[in-house]
């Protein structure tokens, strides 16, 4: 037997079939196959396929399936729940497929399962083309596709699903499918935001849209103007065209050259405009917030792919996360908001968010089961820190901003944006006809429920009574 429990004689055979490898504890480098975005995850799998092709996937998911192991798919690794490993398990590992071909005349771009934000931005720049894409580069594509997503250009380009033109992926009874809007139809629309529920998922054709510039503002005050700031900031986006997002947020003033010493490592907030276009007409449209009078200032013109890069959460800190959408942002919402920021870790690279909705997102098509495209704002305690005795206080902080805002909530949320919160958030983050439709989906696909290390959807054959407690949700 390996150190992992499994049959030696099995393993070999498994690694005879694979273009790539299968790692198994003792392996020198099984540490670091097994390392996620989250240090509070420390699980060790019984083997981790590192697949370089579909044959792969295929193989290792027939090899899990006889040996009964558990299965968990890892694309960025970004899930703050640690959905990519399970313990004594396998883990089907896709960052070996992570190459992205662009057809600039077409404006598509061909994804692979394991790539990662930066992959494709950086494809698509020398073609003057980009797609919503997650507000990092190191979020994997297929997670962030899968769940809807929503980044820095929805308002101008809609929801990443909205842009997703086909998906190749593996089912669990190994067979590959090709699934667009006229090859599985109902598949295909099941993954405009179910997420991995359905299989494993080895490729992506999105649409690609023009855009050779973005500008970028940072606008920081120290947190004695949160108020005054968040106000304006919400009636300036009420009104701001769709080529504008960005975000007003909370954070730890970093130690950069426009950032005053004073308040470097410290409590400041600040807003971030992005804008589809350039600087002049960014200044223009953004003027009744450059005359707040802010503390420090960065303003620039830049490719996407290197705005991706300015607020990169980095990998190897504790992580909490959670969200509200909301139907409205009032003066009572704004002073709870802005009061809780007090709670958060800091210094830490944790961020306390309000994101606006609103424009191409809330025009997006509604048959998708991403419920919380009509949402106008969006609260989001992002938490990272590094001392695990900040453990319980990072929740709490989370937690707490979460109640705070209820009372504005849709109830609506994006299930990439959370963690483990049970089952009622799993179906307010598809809504409850959604989640009959989808658990249809699941159970002809996967009727086993093999891909369950996800924000699980249970199969339930067509006309099947729902679980009790569910209807009317």
């Amino acid at each position: 037997m390996t150190p992992g429990g499994i049959d030696g004689t099995a393993l070999a055979r498994l690694r005879e079939g694979l273009t790539g490898e299968a790692v198994v504890p003792g392996d020198p480098v099984y540490d670091d196959a097994r390392t996620i975005f989250n240090a509070m995850i420390d699980r060790r799998p019984a083997v981790i396929v590192q697949c370089e092709s579909q044959d792969d996937v295929s193989r290792a998911i027939a090899f899990g399936r006889y040996h009964g192991l558990r299965i968990a798919v890892r694309g960025g690794g970004h899930s703050v729940a640690g959905m990519s490993l399970c313990d004594d398990g396998l883990v089907i590992d896709l960052r070996r497929m992570r190459a992205v071909t662009v057809d600039p005349g077409a404006r598509v771009a061909q994804v692979g399962g394991g790539a990662v934000m930066r992959d494709l931005d950086r494809a698509a720049e020398p073609y003057g083309l980009a797609t919503t894409g997650g507000r990092v580069s190191t979020t994997g594509v297929g997670g962030f596709v899968l769940g809807g997503g929503t980044g820095w250009l929805d308002r101008a380009f809609g929801l990443a699903c909205d842009h997703l033109l086909s998906v190749d992926l593996v089912t669990a009874q190994g067979e590959a499918l090709h699934t667009s809007e006229d090859e599985h139809p109902e598949l295909f629309w099941a993954l405009h935001g179910g997420g991995g529920n359905f299989g494993v998922a080895t490729s992506f054709a999105l649409r690609l849209h023009p855009l050779p510039v973005v500008t970028a503002m940072l606008l920081m005050w120290r947190p004695g103007a949160g108020r005054d700031v968040a106000c304006a900031y919400r009636d300036f986006l009420e009104s701001a065209p769709d080529e504008i997002g960005g975000g007003f947020l909370y954070l730890t003033a970093p130690p950069e050259d426009f950032v005053p010493t004073d308040m470097v490592n410290r409590l400041a907030c600040l807003v971030l405009v992005t804008y589809t276009g350039r600087e002049q007409q960014a200044r223009s449209i953004a003027a009744p917030l450059l005359r707040l009078g802010h503390d420090a200032e960065m303003i620039t013109e830049l490719p996407y792919a290197d705005l991706q890069c300015m607020l990169d959460d980095p990998p190897g800190y504790r992580n909490y996360w959670s969200a509200e959408y909301l139907d409205a942002f009032p003066d009572p919402a704004v002073n709870l908001f802005c009061a809780r920021a007090a709670d958060m870790v800091v210094p830490s690279p944790s961020q306390h968010v309000l994101f606006p909705q609103g424009g191409a997102v809330a025009r997006g098509p509604g048959d998708y089961p991403v419920p919380w495209r009509g949402s106008p704002w969006i609260v989001h305690p992002f938490g990272l820190w590094e001392d695990p005795a900040d453990d319980d206080r990072a929740r709490r902080w989370a937690r707490a901003t979460r109640e705070d805002v209820r009372p504005w909530s849709s109830g609506a949320v994006y299930l990439n944006f959370i963690g483990m919160e049970g089952e009622e958030r799993v179906i307010a983050g598809f809504g409850p006809q959604n989640y009959q439709r989808l658990a249809e989906v699941k159970a002809r696909y996967d009727p086993d429920n093999v891909f369950r290390f996800n924000h699980n959807i249970k199969p339930r054959p067509a006309g099947q009574k729902a679980a009790a407690g569910m209807a009317g949700r």
